[in-house]
């Protein structure tokens, strides 16, 4: 399976998956017109789109899946909370509701949905598994506090695209007004780096191979922070693989995602 970062943080988030010539595309927080743009530059070979999976309905996730979807003529899948909240703004294009802890086949891809904490209708993580490659990404921000069924989803992946959105200190003493800076780290806000760094030592498994932090503050983060804070953790636990930071404004080189030595048992990752 192939991944790429179209972009991530408080602006915009979206993530493309490729398995054998498809391509799903996780969260439209960029118009067409940029997302397109950035997987070209990626060198992202789009194929055939099987659909749009969504998080939530937030605009730095969702802003730009109404004309994407059109563009692209493919379906959007998300929680029914979550479709009810884009209720709309989704005329005219087919959607398919995810429900919590149920597989959905869509194309070459599995797809099992996890509710998470946060502020929004019905949020999800998401775990997509490829049936051709045998491997799984779990993409999993705006958590504000992790749950057991959070980190048993996490530990079927081989690569897991996590929040890490701010470091407590800037947080505290930056520009946002109390109110704001309680919503962000409360239970239904972001992690920051210190909680992010705790969570992906918890999940960390033979099979896990690749590490992408994503929705890093830009005014109470800074990308090596994150990923010093981060990668010293995993290190202490013994891991050995790729820890990287998606950008912001500007794609990320279009990567494979492959099984390690030590795989998971696949079935179990699209059955259970």
């Amino acid at each position: 399976m192939k991944l790429c970062s179209i972009g991530s943080g408080s602006k915009g988030n979206s993530f493309a998956l490729s398995e054998a010539g498809e391509t799903l595309i996780v969260d439209a927080g960029f118009g067409p017109r940029t997302t397109l743009n950035r997987l070209r530059k990626a060198e992202f070979q789009l194929g055939r789109v099987s659909a749009i999976a969504l998080t939530h309905e937030h605009g730095d996730h969702a802003r730009g899946v109404a004309p994407l979807a059109e563009k692209l003529a493919c379906q959007v899948v998300a929680s029914a909370g979550t479709l009810r909240a884009l209720q709309g703004r989704l005329n005219g294009i087919k959607t398919s509701v995810l429900a919590p802890h149920t597989p959905m086949q869509i194309g070459r891809f599995s797809i099992t949905g996890c509710l998470t904490s946060h502020d929004a209708a019905e949020p999800m993580a998401l775990l997509i598994a490829g049936l051709d490659s045998r491997v799984s990404v779990a993409v999993a921000y705006d958590l504000g506090r992790p749950t057991h069924t959070l980190k048993y989803l996490l530990r079927r992946a081989h690569c897991v695209v996590i929040e890490s959105n701010h470091d407590e200190s800037m947080l505290r003493t930056g520009p946002y007004p109390p109110i704001v800076q309680e919503r962000i780290a409360g239970s239904r806000g972001h992690l920051s780096n210190r909680a992010a760094a705790q969570l992906v030592s918890e999940i960390v498994h033979p099979g896990l191979g690749h590490v992408i932090l994503a929705h890093v503050s830009h005014n109470c983060n800074e990308p090596e922070l994150a990923l010093s804070t981060v990668r010293d953790k995993l290190t202490s636990r013994g891991f050995d693989g790729i820890v990287q930071v998606a950008a912001q404004d500007r794609p990320s080189v279009t990567f494979e995602i492959t099984n390690s030595e030590a795989q998971l048992e696949f079935e179990q990752t699209i059955k259970s």
